[in-house]
């Protein structure tokens, strides 16, 4: 199932436009940041096979990520640290980086639409949308968009830490990235308030 553009063109249709679509990646992993992007797309330049970026392969993904950059009308990406999560918690470093995406474009959008059902406070109207990376455009897009860059992030965070593997995770809580925090503990990258994280930084310590 691909995402379409319909909403968008019912928004432009009302007067609702420019529109962004606002999505983020990383609110289950054990470390590194929690990412978000908002995209604007070109309704005439509307990139074919948009969809939740989770349904797509890494090749996939890449590819779509290049023809969204190249097509988008605008796009902001921005990110909450671990250090932030662990200060004011997960849900609110995720509102914290949606608005953060939202606020980093260079076209200020009349109305946003988010995927969930957890809408960040912004300065414009905004709708949230449950599975909406996967039935529109301009969300699917920013799913996209914010999952190639965390990624691209953790591959970076993992010449910087080498002994947790971030580079085959990305953080999440896989049978090595638990085996590597029992032998290691924690590093700077990890997410000190998450249950597990606990659990390893207490016998490590």
């Amino acid at each position: 199932m691909f995402a379409d553009f319909s909403r968008e063109t019912h928004a432009i249709a009302n007067g609702l436009w420019p529109l962004a679509g606002v999505d983020e990646v990383g609110r289950g992993p054990l470390a590194g940041p929690v990412v978000a992007a908002a995209v604007i797309l070109d309704p005439d330049a509307v990139p074919d096979g948009l969809t939740d970026s989770k349904l797509l392969s890494l090749a996939q993904r890449e590819d779509l990520f290049e023809r969204i950059s190249a097509s988008a009308l605008a796009i902001g990406i921005a990110s909450a640290t671990a250090q932030e999560i662990d200060r004011i918690n997960i849900r609110q470093a995720t509102l914290l980086a949606m608005k953060r995406a939202v606020a980093a474009l260079p076209i200020v959008p009349a109305h946003v639409l988010v995927d969930g059902n957890d809408p960040p406070q912004l300065h414009c109207a905004c709708d949230a949308i449950i599975q909406g990376d996967g039935a529109i455009a301009s969300i699917a897009a920013a799913s996209i968009v914010a999952k190639v860059t965390r990624d691209r992030m953790m591959l970076r965070l993992a010449t910087r830490y080498p002994a947790y593997g971030f580079e085959a995770h990305v953080g999440y809580a896989t049978e090595r990235h638990r085996t590597a925090l029992q032998i290691h503990g924690p590093c700077p990258e990890h997410r000190y308030s998450f249950a597990p994280v606990k659990g390893y930084w207490t016998r490590s310590a």
